[in-house]
């Protein structure tokens, strides 16, 4: 049975489903690149603000750009208390609303697997960021098992289902990301794992916060009481839950990361 496409347009729900886990694993993206302070950024599908949060917290930016197509998005990244210094906007990672060489950095945060051309995305970041600049990003393991639902995916194929998935997931495996890297003439290109986990009070929370958005609330909203059932029973049985009741799950992410080329030197 195909699902509905993917969509993100409540930040809220959003937050619920994925804030922590996309703070964790932004934190730990973050450690591993140790970008210098005071640089300007565009944050490249910034979706609700959860990284560009912790990008201006962890960096003390002199400037973030941050854009996304969607504007219910948005208006959930500007209510955020960590994200006033950045200046928020709709927009299209294929065609960029800036000049060239604008940026000192350039970062996808969990999003290029949703990018329809990630070479296109990646070109435009290029285009944007200064000679020598950062251009960088990160994605959920999906196909290798690491998205942070992969249980109640797997329970969903276990029922005959096939999951909502981005669509260009393939990118998101680290030989791909590095072949787009080197493929885009950058230098430097340097790839790692980033892990990332977290832990819910009990199982219902867990449900609860994980099938109100994206690509879980777009597979399951449409099914009947019967096989929703038989997806959520299966989804417990994948899940460590210790004797409190304590839902603990782990995920991981894959990241790249890699310099623009400067020019040759006169003469």
């Amino acid at each position: 049975m195909a699902q509905s496409p993917i969509r993100f347009d409540d930040g809220a729900a959003y937050e619920r489903a994925m804030g922590v886990w996309s703070r964790d694993a932004g934190l730990r993206f973050l450690d591993w690149l140790t970008p210098a302070h005071g640089l300007s950024w565009v944050d490249v599908g910034c979706g609700n603000g959860a990284f560009t949060e912790v990008l201006i917290e962890r960096t003390a930016p002199a400037e973030v750009q941050a854009i996304d197509p969607s504007e219910g998005q948005i208006a959930f990244a500007r209510t955020r208390a960590g994200t006033a210094k950045a200046h928020f906007g709709i927009g299209d990672a294929m065609a960029l609303p800036f000049d060239a060489d604008r940026f000192d950095a350039a970062v996808m945060a969990l999003v290029i697997f949703f990018v329809p051309d990630p070479a296109k995305g990646l070109a435009e970041m290029v285009r944007v960021t200064r000679p020598g600049g950062l251009i960088s990003a990160y994605a959920w393991d999906i196909l290798g098992g690491g998205f942070p639902y992969a249980p109640i995916q797997d329970a969903m194929r276990e029922a005959g289902l096939t999951p909502a998935l981005p669509p260009s997931v393939e990118v998101s495996r680290l030989p791909a990301l590095e072949a787009l890297w080197h493929g885009a003439g950058l230098e430097k290109v340097e790839t790692t794992v980033i892990p990332s986990q977290r832990s819910y009070p009990d199982f219902d929370t867990f449900w609860n916060h994980t099938t109100t958005s994206g690509a879980i609330m777009a597979s399951l909203q449409t099914l009947p009481a019967e096989m929703l059932d038989q997806v959520r029973s299966g989804t417990r049985a994948r899940l460590k839950i210790d004797a409190s009741g304590q839902v603990h799950c782990t995920a991981r992410a894959n990241a790249v990361r890699g310099r623009v080329p400067l020019p040759p030197p006169a003469g």
